[in-house]
């Protein structure tokens, strides 16, 4: 006898299974997108979707610290003949060359490394901090295929300027541009970079490590938003480098993708540079010509010409592309050892 009903019955109760297991698997995938890292490890022991993904925006923060502090011993002198030219409003000197020989012959070379360790402490937390909020944002905003669209790439790195000009670089610029800005080496009134701090605290107030945090923002947000952008645009153009695809980039070609990536930042955030270093320099016990950053914004260009609102910018073109070469540069070797340790570890592990 023939069994009409059961081929139905069979295909009814496959089906329902089939959807109880999307679903199941639906609701895993989400819970654990949003549970701890003990979770996420776990998940991919099991599966190996992701090698070491929970450690990897500690990694990446590790990985810009290195970067940072070598690109500071580089380039410091660049730092120091930028900030000299923005605070130069009686035409003292005549360019990035002229700026360099009279520092030199005035101050001697030490002059040059002024601030040295302000800097390469300032560089070593922002850039920890800037790499691993970039990566967590990134993270939290992929979709769920894991890929990550345009504008919330913007808005990741723009996010992590935010964090990084409240938590480490307002602060840090505040001492390191007073530093700078001490011309000479006897009789200087900040004697390093400690004492630089206790004594703006002391005589304008815990507040003042925070002159000029509303341009600083501004800067930070709109640059890393261009930068991680950029980056992973040329990435993506030069070398065809995408996200999770496990390509290696040669330390040239980081150094390449890197350096192009800074250049837009210096120039869209030109304005807000001078507006910051000029609060910044600002000592409350002395006489404040600038009462905020929209005054600021307003008494330069009137003062001293629009241009003025871009003094610097040949300087911060010198340091901050080839400085973003070498961190990328560091950066990337560093990460990219990191996930094939992960991936033979996994092989490893496997059954």
């Amino acid at each position: 006898r023939r069994a009409p009903a059961a081929t139905p019955r069979t295909m009814s109760a496959t089906a329902p299974s089939s959807s109880s297991s999307n679903a199941r698997n639906a609701y895993t995938n989400t819970l654990l997108r949003f549970a701890p890292a003990s979770a996420k490890e776990s998940k991919s022991h099991q599966s190996g979707a992701a090698a070491g993904g929970a450690m990897l925006p500690i990694v990446k923060g590790l990985s810009g610290s290195f970067g940072g502090i070598i690109e500071a011993c580089c380039l410091q002198p660049v730092d120091v003949v930028k900030t000299r030219l923005q605070l130069d409003k009686t035409g003292q000197y005549k360019g990035v060359v002229d700026c360099f020989k009279k520092i030199h012959a005035q101050e001697g070379v030490g002059a040059l490394w002024k601030g040295l360790n302000a800097f390469a402490t300032h560089l070593c937390f922002k850039y920890m901090l800037r790499m691993g909020t970039n990566a967590t944002f990134q993270a939290a905003m992929m979709d769920d295929e894991g890929k990550l669209t345009t504008s919330r790439r913007m808005a990741a790195g723009f996010g992590a300027g935010v964090v990084e000009a409240l938590v480490v670089v307002t602060p840090f610029e505040v001492v390191k541009i007073r530093l700078q800005q001490q011309k000479g080496l006897e009789n200087l009134k900040y004697k390093g970079t400690i004492h630089c701090a206790r004594t703006i605290i002391k005589e304008e107030g815990l507040l003042a490590m925070w002159n000029g945090v509303g341009p600083t923002i501004a800067r930070n947000g709109t640059n890393q938003m261009c930068l991680f952008t950029a980056k992973a645009q040329v990435d993506s153009l030069l070398w065809d480098k995408h996200d999770g695809d496990g390509k290696a980039l040669h330390p040239l070609q980081s150094l390449v993708s890197g350096g192009l990536a800074a250049t837009i930042g210096p120039v869209a955030t030109g304005p807000f540079d001078v507006m910051k270093t000029r609060l910044m320099a600002q000592n409350k016990t002395g006489v404040i010509k600038y009462k905020s950053a929209l005054h600021a914004l307003y008494l330069i260009p009137k003062e001293e010409g629009i241009l003025a609102m871009w003094k610097g910018l040949l300087p911060r073109l010198m340091r901050i592309p080839p400085g973003q070469a070498v961190t990328f540069c560091v950066a990337d070797q560093i990460i990219q050892r990191y996930l094939a340790f992960e991936e033979q570890r996994k092989r490893e592990e496997a059954p």
